[in-house]
């Protein structure tokens, strides 16, 4: 099987642990990463629709069998057990990643790749006392941000000390910031244009688009300069 540029920038952020969840597993492609890597001693495959449940029990159909890996058909975490050491959330919106950690538990290391609104994850993992240990922006056809929050180890807390975040960090993540790459400023260029184009077709003055294109442009000068 053919790993996407997508699925395999997800899997290269996840760590070896004991219980691993996949939330949200579709074809449980990251599982198999994990399992046939041997970087768990158990996998979790949840999803709340049973027809994506169903592709992934097919292809991890023999770690099931031998008891490796195990199948839930639910919403977020209901039925994830609560010795899970690290979670995987990957293809849903910021919103719904936040209320579905809001309204389950909190494991020690957290993947996440929302779709939009990456703001609201930050602020929620930050708030729960996480420390952000990967957040960038990748390209693959599209754009993607990825996360890795870790708490509860030592380690955790002098990366936390470390990476601090600020009104720009949480807009725009830390390693996009302070470690830019040509798929971030791609990304920025992207989001001027969408931002300018918005503003030509304004019927009036939007100050809020003119200071996010502001903003936009000053990190995008930030970034090219870092670049070179």
């Amino acid at each position: 099987m053919r790993r996407t540029k997508r699925i395999r920038a997800i899997c290269a952020e996840l760590l070896p642990c004991g219980v691993f969840a996949d939330v949200g597993c579709d074809h449980g492609y990251c599982t198999q990463y994990m399992l046939e890597n041997g970087l768990c001693r158990r996998a979790v495959l949840s999803d709340i629709s049973a027809a994506s449940l169903a592709k992934a029990e097919k292809l991890l159909e023999g770690y099931i069998r031998a008891g490796i890996a195990a199948s839930v058909c639910c919403a977020g975490l209901e039925r994830v057990p609560r010795d899970t050491d690290e979670v995987l959330i990957a293809g849903m919106g910021g919103d719904e990643i936040a209320d579905i950690l809001e309204g389950g538990f909190l494991p020690p290391v957290l993947v996440l790749q929302p779709m939009r609104n990456a703001r609201r994850v930050r602020e929620f993992l930050l708030a729960n006392g996480y420390a952000l240990t990967r957040d960038f922006t990748f390209r693959d056809g599209k754009f993607y941000d990825l996360l890795r929050a870790e708490r509860g180890t030592a380690e955790a807390e002098r990366q936390g000390r470390e990476r601090a975040y600020g009104e720009k960090e949480l807009a725009f993540g830390y390693d996009n910031l302070h470690a830019p790459s040509a798929d971030f400023a791609a990304w920025l260029a992207e989001e001027i244009e969408k931002c300018g184009r918005r503003i030509a077709a304004a019927e009036r003055d939007v100050p809020a688009l003119r200071g996010r294109m502001q903003l936009l442009r000053e990190v995008r000068d930030e970034t090219l300069r870092n670049l070179r």
